[in-house]
């Protein structure tokens, strides 16, 4: 007996990437609903070979529904989620609502998958920023065997992390500039064409944006709270994948070789890392791909214990979509739910 499984903001990014990944990886669900604002009503999205009508999320009875996957915004996710929850259905959240939420964990599987027991609180579990997910799969590794004290990462985020209209806004002005048409910003504060913006989400009041303090918060919350961390965000005029130069400061000594090794054996990395032959990863390549790659491993010999390294991951797969349904098969493989047509 499989599983009832809707995905709520179903013709977004997101959320059509995760009815690929759930058909991609087989997963144990016998009906598949495609949810969204009443709008999208009857849009059709692909669901393996098979073609889903949208049905508007305020009309749908969650009661027999058991996982909702969720990717349409905080605030749809702040009034829909407890209420998702409170009839029984396990909700995932891809937004921020939830994420700093004692009540609700903050789970990337392949680094404190464990911590997921807490979801039956509220039937409400929150996917990281796309930024974090990637980072901590990276670091959770190399905690684990030299202890991490401090973190700089700066990130370079591709424009898919602002949607299809940021996607549409960087095609429009490439275009634009080509042809010699006025450039026009209505997304992005700046201009992105051939350009980068160190601006990501609203200011606060430190100096530091949202989306910094998201994943120096989320960071602490997933892998460990005496982690010392600053970020600078930057969106880049690339399409899909995200990527962050991270310098590290450990307790104890670790050199890049180690690092090398002890990456290439954890879950979800892959180290592509040969200077000499021009092995490393770019966005480009990563994209469309579920691992979370790393390259440039070397030692920073202006401090003790020191390394550096380039991280490079889909931004829409596993800083978002793939995540998610990740945290659907953890429920499933360690029997944390049951269908509710069995239990029936």
């Amino acid at each position: 007996m499989g599983y009832k499984v809707a995905i709520v903001g179903a013709t977004g990014n997101v959320g059509r990437e995760i009815l690929s990944i759930l058909d991609e990886r087989g997963f144990p669900a016998d009906e598949v609903v495609a949810l969204a604002s009443r709008r999208s009503q009857g849009t059709e999205v692909s669901f393996g070979d098979r073609v889903l009508k949208v049905k508007p999320l305020d009309q749908y009875d969650f009661s027999d529904t058991d996982i909702c996957l969720m990717s349409a915004g905080g605030a749809i996710s702040k009034e829909w989620a407890p209420k998702i929850g409170a009839q029984g259905c396990v909700v995932i959240d891809n937004s921020s609502a939830w994420r700093y939420d004692a009540q609700v964990p903050l789970i990337v599987p392949e680094v404190n998958a464990d911590a997921i027991v807490g979801f039956s609180k509220l039937n409400i579990i929150a996917n990281p920023n796309c930024s974090t997910a990637q980072l901590v799969v990276a670091l959770k590794p190399l905690h684990d065997i030299a202890t991490i004290k401090r973190v700089v990462v700066s990130t370079y985020q591709s424009v898919s992390g602002a949607g299809k209209e940021g996607m549409d806004e960087l095609f429009t002005q490439t275009r634009a500039v080509f042809v010699n048409d006025p450039v026009e910003s209505t997304k992005f504060t700046k201009r992105i064409a051939f350009n980068l913006i160190p601006h990501i989400d609203v200011f606060m009041e430190d100096g530091y944006t949202k989306e910094e303090w998201k994943v120096m918060a989320e960071t602490k919350k997933i892998l460990d709270p005496k982690i010392k961390l600053t970020c600078t965000a930057v969106r880049v005029p690339v399409f899909v994948s995200h990527s962050e130069s991270v310098n590290i400061e450990f307790e104890k000594p670790i050199t890049a070789d180690e690092a090398r090794d002890i990456l290439r054996e954890a879950p979800g990395c892959l180290v592509i890392d040969n200077p000499e032959e021009e092995q490393y990863i770019t966005p480009y390549e990563a994209t469309g791909e579920d691992a979370t790659y790393i390259s440039r491993i070397r030692e920073d010999a202006t401090v003790e214990n020191g390394l550096n390294m380039w991280v490079v991951s889909d931004n829409l797969r596993k800083g978002a979509a793939l995540n998610a349904v990740q945290i659907a098969e953890v429920l499933v493989n360690r029997k944390l739910i049951q269908p509710k047509k069995q239990a029936a």
